[in-house]
């Protein structure tokens, strides 16, 4: 058994969540940004109802497969799609039979002002705006997501010179907090919580212009002896994380 004490690492998008349980064994894990409060909410109740330790960074799916393959000391990947887990599965590189669908993702077409996107997303067709913020799509689903919705609705072309890249849906949905972009296409969980739209405005993207954003998770051939590992998936499972998931607004 090993001890363990709170400690905090800063390392590009990494970001850790520890607890001080001496008698826990722990997990490290990768998880897709936009899943970033949900997993903190589990996070909490996973720890006392196992006794286990959490240790998660936070990125780009994209980005998280390189770093995988690189090497990477992670034991489970809840991943912002279903392909790149099915990837690592093809490769080798999971247990086998571990991988499953935690969440289906809603995107959203979000800006900070009250008001501004109103709740049929014709604020695009009418482009007034100057910068409209999206994640990186060949690195984040959700950013993909939305390259899709502005070909479905024909709007690449006049929308091409006003696009914010952000690395991650993180990175997409700050440059709306902060003002650099009118706004901009986030995951649905950043901006909306038990229900409710926390601030600004915000058009709930209809599922059918764009691909189903399946987000799989999987236990990767590091996590195969550690017994954190599986709890983790297993709770993820459960009832009690259910619970939060939706309320974030994600599917299951």
């Amino acid at each position: 058994m090993r001890s363990h004490t709170p400690r905090l690492a800063l390392a590009g998008l990494f970001t850790l969540l520890a607890f001080n349980h001496a008698w826990a064994d722990e997990v490290h894990f990768a998880v897709a940004a936009n899943f970033t409060a949900p997993i903190q909410a589990i996070a909490k109740d996973f720890e006392k109802d196992t006794g286990h330790t959490l240790v998660a960074a936070f990125g780009a799916t994209g980005q998280f497969y390189a770093q995988i393959k690189n090497g990477a000391p992670f034991e489970v990947f809840l991943a912002a799609d279903d392909t790149t887990p099915a990837r690592l599965e093809s490769e080798g590189a999971t247990v086998k039979g571990s991988r499953f669908t935690y969440a289906v993702g809603t995107l959203a077409l979000w800006s900070a002002t009250p008001g501004y996107v109103d709740d049929k997303g014709e604020v695009l067709k009418a482009n007034r705006f100057q910068h409209l913020s999206i994640a990186n799509p060949k690195a984040a689903p959700y950013g993909l997501a939305a390259t899709q919705v502005l070909d479905k609705l024909k709007l690449t072309e006049a929308t091409r010179g006003k696009i914010v890249e952000g690395q991650n849906i993180t990175q997409a949905f700050q440059f709306v907090s902060t003002g650099n972009a009118e706004l901009g296409f986030v995951a649905l969980s950043q901006v909306y919580q038990d229900g409710k739209l926390g601030s600004g405005s915000v058009w709930i993207v209809p599922a059918e212009l764009h691909d189903p954003i399946r987000q799989d998770a999987v236990i990767l051939e590091k996590g195969k002896d550690n017994p954190a590992a599986r709890a983790l998936v297993d709770y993820l499972k459960g009832p009690k994380a259910a619970a939060v998931i939706k309320s974030y607004g994600y599917q299951l």
